[in-house]
């Protein structure tokens, strides 16, 4: 996939759709720095705003309220951006109305760009924690905006709970991921003693594996989901950016290089 031929040697644009967190590698402001990394511009347009991850305790700052959140995106349709867009990531949203005011970005974005490519990463909860949005906002998520996806980012535990199918293994992420009827980016699936990331879509499957690092930030699939996107506007095969993705992500958790194998799956 590669946009640039159609639009002209400008850089890339992507709209970000997700949460800012000040002091901290995660959400939308993490993938807004990786991708200028890269030469790609992004709009990002918060749910929250906070001054560090609300797992290290109270956060400071609070959710973007739903008039202010359509105000921005009413604001960044009147400067033209939807017609200049080469992807959009849907990511954390704090309510709802959020979830439901995306939804309708979305559609006016398709309406003057059929070309923009939407990624989900639904932010829904982890293995560790389980669901750490309100039910409302998963609920939403699910049915309003895994279908209107060209590519979904979740990790084996999101993934699970929107295919209802366990995701143990690569096999079964396999499984999952085709069950939900587009392209699946599945992180954080067990291989054997490894760790990976699981592509798959109606042709083809692969998964990227590593070693597991004693510690993992959070954040990891944020920036993941931002380097895969970034590779394949690039014009790099579902391969090719999910090896150099997980590697970008490996490299950053561990400081430095990390082996990545990859596995061609049934």
């Amino acid at each position: 996939m590669t946009r640039g031929d159609e639009r002209g040697a400008s850089a890339p644009l992507i709209l970000i759709l997700s949460s800012f967190v000040a002091a901290g590698r995660v959400g939308g402001g993490s993938q807004v720095a990786a991708l200028a990394a890269l030469g790609v511009e992004t709009v990002l347009v918060p749910t929250v705003v906070f001054g560090r991850h609300p797992g290290l305790g109270a956060p400071g700052g609070g959710t973007t309220d739903i008039k202010t959140f359509e105000g921005v995106l009413t604001g960044v349709q009147a400067a033209g951006v939807f017609q200049a867009l080469h992807a959009v990531i849907a990511g954390y949203f704090a309510s709802g109305d959020q979830v439901a005011a995306a939804a309708r970005t979305i559609d006016d974005i398709r309406a003057v760009n059929r070309e923009a490519w939407i990624v989900v990463d639904p932010i829904m909860g982890d293995g560790d924690g389980g669901l750490y949005v309100d039910e409302a906002v998963a609920a939403a998520v699910a049915a309003d905006l895994v279908r209107r996806a060209d590519l979904i980012a979740p990790n084996a535990w999101e993934l699970q709970r929107l295919s209802a199918r366990a995701v143990a293994d690569p096999t079964s992420a396999v499984a999952a991921g085709r069950s939900l009827g587009r392209p699946a980016l599945v992180s954080s699936v067990a291989a054997g003693d490894d760790i990976g990331v699981v592509f798959v879509d109606a042709g083809q499957a692969w998964l990227a594996a590593h070693s597991r690092q004693t510690t993992a930030p959070k954040g990891t699939g944020d920036l993941l989901t931002a380097l895969f996107t970034a590779e394949r506007l690039a014009g790099a095969a579902p391969r090719e950016a999910l090896a150099k993705s997980v590697a970008g992500v490996a490299r950053i958790v561990a400081g430095g290089d990390v082996d990545v194998r990859l596995e061609k799956l049934a």
